[in-house]
């Protein structure tokens, strides 16, 4: 495949590197588009929940900004104050970790934006942009300060965001729309 340039083979170079048809040079002068809206066959959708932190810290303008960059289509998003009923569905694999109580008043301390997006090859793209708090380049290792404040949460695989859309949104309220893009993207 061909690697775009200038971008390293780490997480993040790898998505972008699989979203690459063979033969295509690399990205375009605005930057490299990992997906976009892919036709029907190639959806998949994606949880993206911004933190309380991420929302005191007025960054939700950054954090989507770099979804819509990616390509990606949002079909749901809103500004919500989470409960610990929707906390403990949310986080249940992690009720016994000593630090699911601080995790549960984190997330409860405020209010979290809420997003479905949606594209090829979302989920494991979106983990690539989350990243880690001390990977540069990524949402986290950009603009979090502190690993236990760390901005995003992204599910990790397709079957945990099926999953965890459901604790969030009805499916009423997931939005079908046609991006113009398509055609751009996948030709």
């Amino acid at each position: 495949r061909v690697r775009p340039a200038g971008v390293s083979m780490g997480s993040l170079g790898r998505c972008l590197a699989r979203s690459l048809p063979r033969g295509r040079p690399g990205p375009s002068p605005a930057g490299p588009r990992c997906h976009g809206s892919a036709p029907p066959a190639l959806q998949e959708k994606t949880l993206v929940v911004a933190k309380p932190d991420a929302v005191q810290r007025r960054l939700l303008g950054d954090i989507i900004r770099r979804f819509e960059r990616r390509g990606f289509k949002l079909v749901a998003m809103k500004l919500l104050q989470a409960d610990r009923r929707l906390v403990d569905q949310h986080y249940e694999q992690l009720r016994l970790k000593p630090f699911y109580p601080a995790l549960v008043a984190y997330m409860t301390s405020g209010p979290v934006v809420a997003m479905v997006w949606e594209g090829h090859n979302v989920v494991r793209c979106s983990r690539a942009m989350v990243g880690d708090s001390g990977a540069v380049g990524t949402i986290r290792g950009d603009l979090s300060v502190h690993i236990s404040r760390n901005l995003v949460h992204a599910s990790d695989s397709v079957e945990t965001a099926q999953r965890e859309i459901g604790f969030w949104f009805r499916r009423d309220e997931l939005v079908a729309w046609d991006s113009r893009d398509r055609d751009d993207i996948y030709g």
